[in-house]
């Protein structure tokens, strides 16, 4: 598989290229978290309700089974204890719930904050770097030699744009057909330079 090209300009772009790639997802994935942690702190009001509903509860439970032990009145006394620990135990369950609500919030914000600039950089970036490897990757399954130099002059003349053409020769195609070393290799020189390949080295 060929990753880079062989022309050290364009190699040295594609790998400062994929380094920046990267470091702009740690960077998205950094603030993403930050973003979460930063909103994890509004659950702490949520955390002290529920705490203070649990603990209240308790309190008031552990009060009327201690009044539910005086003869006669007991029972009748530790009723409204009872009601009011089954209070608190919603107080504390609120509680729970909008530390659940923001713990919800906390990470879909952060996937939101890190997920979309992540995605649209890799949305641009993966198909073009995925469309060199490939292309470099057939191309160089091709050329091993210079007589396989004929093959990518072809393809230059059936892509390349007809300035660039004229620029080789006035008759490319003829000459190519006359089998025209110079101007062969000049043409494929344009299709491996566009491909990312060097030409072979040959007598």
């Amino acid at each position: 598989m060929k990753i880079y090209a062989d022309h050290s300009v364009r190699r040295t772009r594609q790998l400062v290229t994929d380094i920046l790639i990267v470091v702009w997802v740690v960077v998205w994935v950094r603030v993403a978290l930050i973003v979460r942690d930063a909103t994890l702190t509004l659950a702490g009001p949520g955390e002290q309700i529920s705490e203070a509903g649990g603990g209240l509860a308790a309190g008031l439970r552990d009060a009327g089974s201690t009044i539910g032990d005086v003869p006669l009145i007991g029972d009748e006394v530790r009723t409204p204890f009872e009601g009011a620990g089954d209070a608190a135990d919603k107080i504390a369950a609120a509680g729970d719930a909008q530390v659940e609500a923001v713990g919800d919030l906390a990470f879909w914000l952060g996937v939101a904050v890190g997920a979309i600039p992540i995605l649209i950089a890799l949305a641009v970036y993966l198909p073009r770097r995925w469309g060199f490897i490939r292309e470099a990757s057939a191309g160089q399954r091709f050329i091993d030699a210079s007589e396989d130099l004929d093959l990518f002059a072809l393809r230059a003349m059936a892509r390349q744009p007809m300035h660039r053409l004229a620029g080789i020769s006035d008759d490319p195609a003829g000459a190519w057909r006359r089998g025209d070393p110079g101007v062969i290799s000049a043409l494929a020189k344009l299709e491996l330079s566009d491909v990312g390949l060097a030409p072979p080295k040959g007598p």
